[in-house]
């Protein structure tokens, strides 16, 4: 078993937390839960609305895939966590699905919470394999 790999990815929305974009090991890396930044600082604003977050969570989630060298298929887990779950389930999933090759979904679970950090929406989490 090789050492785990943490990644702070340049270009990716600094941290809200004590944590680390992604960490890797043996091939398999785990992506923090991206929030919906429009920049780099963790005070950037969101964009309005659920569809407008989700698609900025993907562009957030991209950067840390690609700044270890991924792109978005080789995810092959996904957590998503809506503060609204039932106003927006449907709108997340269809701003959700516009990002991921037809017939190549990953796995996914989608949970409602009571809050996310500075009032987002929406946040989504991967775990993705290195091929090889």
């Amino acid at each position: 078993m090789s050492e785990p790999v943490f990644h702070h990815v340049v270009g990716a929305p600094d941290p809200v937390a004590p944590f680390s974009h992604a960490v890797e090991q043996d091939g398999w890396v785990f992506v923090t839960g991206q929030m919906p930044f429009s920049g780099t600082a963790n005070d950037s604003p969101y964009p309005d609305g659920i569809e407008a977050q989700t698609h900025q969570v993907f562009a957030n989630l991209r950067r840390v895939l690609e700044g270890v060298g991924l792109g978005l298929e080789h995810v092959l887990q996904a957590r998503v966590y809506l503060r609204h779950f039932d106003d927006d389930y449907a709108a997340m999933n269809a701003a959700y699905a516009s990002h991921f090759a037809p017939g190549r979904l990953p796995a996914r679970t989608c949970i409602g919470v009571s809050g996310l950090a500075r009032g987002a929406r929406v946040e989504i989490d991967f775990v993705a394999r290195r091929p090889g």
